[in-house]
């Protein structure tokens, strides 16, 4: 059972930055699918960036150019870098991946296995 936990949520002013985290153990290769989902409040789950290993990396257009995925020197650790901070960008930001990647890999598909979510207040 793969387990996914997020880190480096908090409040910050509009046009600042943060940092997410996410760690994944229980299972022993690379995922192949990870990626960062967001769900507003009184709005759906969506997908902000996700990387499709050996394939491509993919962003949400409102993203683009200001949130960064990546992973890091540890087995199936993923973070993502947001800049310049927007209101709209309020949301609990989830963490998900799946073990394998290919065509199924996209942000609007679905993913395996989840995190409890690290929160994220913009402030105007």
């Amino acid at each position: 059972q793969v387990t996914l936990v997020e880190s480096g949520g908090g409040s910050v002013a509009a046009g600042g930055s943060l940092t997410l985290s996410c760690a994944a153990s229980g299972y022993p290769y690379s995922l192949s699918c990870m990626g960062w989902f967001r769900q507003a409040p009184g709005k759906e789950r969506e997908g902000v960036a996700l990387i499709n290993r050996n394939i491509d990396t993919q962003y949400a257009e409102s993203v683009k150019g200001r949130f960064t995925i990546s992973d890091g020197d540890t087995k199936n650790s993923l973070y993502l870098q947001m800049n310049s901070l927007k209101p709209e960008d309020t949301a609990m930001y989830y963490c998900a991946a799946s073990i394998w990647g290919g065509s199924d890999c996209r942000l609007t598909g679905d993913m395996s296995y989840w995190g409890e979510g690290t929160l994220v207040t913009v402030s105007s």
